[in-house]
């Protein structure tokens, strides 16, 4: 049984068909909400609709495709859950990998559309569902973001420059929206299993190791204090609580959950 209380509520998640998405698919619907979630690739998005459906079958759930970056997509998504389920009460903003490039090594084209990437994943969906979440009770907006925010790396500078851009968007929307009752928070997440470190450890050289002392060795390179990647349930743990009723009275702030990365007060 879930600690967050999510019963009769609809939720929207995008970038839900895998990782810290679909780690916070299933959480809501524990919880007990209605989950209109969205994915770019088809297969996936199908492959996570029919795994969630045999774990719940008795959960109110829309998987519907769609290219966050297209407005004309995002907007008919909004449509789709509002017909499906009612107004959203939840918008988790959930979308987009790194870019590992230096400012040497960056094109125009790389910056433009890494930019277009962090900032209109949020943009649109924001623009898209606000209405929905416009003075609804306990009215949450949370948007995943990366540690990089607030500790650049400079084998990663488009991607760190944008997401600093996003954790200031996310404060300036937070002030905005307070007085229609909708709160907005964010989390910074560091080092996360995923397809794409499952796929590094596939390449290793040390042929020896397998996943655990790989990601530990990860991890004390990266000199990350709790030894380990996170999980992409402990993430969307930290997004429902942000999304709850439990975080009530936060707004413009953003949880780390990089296992102690984290250089900074």
């Amino acid at each position: 049984m879930s600690a967050f209380p999510f019963a009769g509520k609809v939720a929207i998640v995008t970038g839900g068909s895998s990782g810290i998405g679909l780690a916070t698919v299933e959480q809501l619907l524990q919880a007990g909400a209605s989950v209109a979630f969205c994915g770019r690739n088809v297969e996936r998005l199908q492959a996570a609709e029919r795994g969630l459906r045999e774990c719940y079958p008795a959960a109110r759930l829309l998987a519907y495709p769609c290219d966050v970056l297209d407005a004309t997509q995002v907007q008919a998504f909004a449509e789709a859950s509002l017909s499906a389920f009612g107004p959203a009460q939840v918008l988790i903003n959930n979308a987009g990998q790194g870019r590992v490039s230096t400012f040497a090594d960056t094109t125009d084209s790389a910056w433009q559309e890494e930019l277009q990437l962090k900032f209109f994943s949020v943009i649109y969906p924001v623009r898209a569902f606000q209405p929905q979440l416009s003075g609804q009770a306990g009215a949450a907006i949370v948007c995943v973001n990366s540690l990089l925010a607030s500790q650049p790396e400079p084998h990663m500078v488009a991607t760190s420059a944008a997401r600093a851009g996003l954790k200031n968007l996310v404060r300036s929307m937070a002030f905005e929206f307070a007085d229609q009752g909708i709160r907005v928070n964010g989390i910074l997440i560091g080092l996360v299993e995923s397809g794409q470190w499952r796929r590094r450890f596939e390449a290793r050289e040390e042929r020896e190791l397998d996943w655990q002392q790989w990601t530990g060795q990860l991890a004390a390179r990266k000199q990350i204090p709790l030894g380990r990647l996170g999980l992409p349930s402990e993430a969307a743990h930290a997004i429902l609580f942000l999304a709850s009723p439990l975080s009530a009275y936060t707004t413009g702030s953003h949880i780390d959950v990089s296992g102690g990365l984290s250089r900074h007060a």
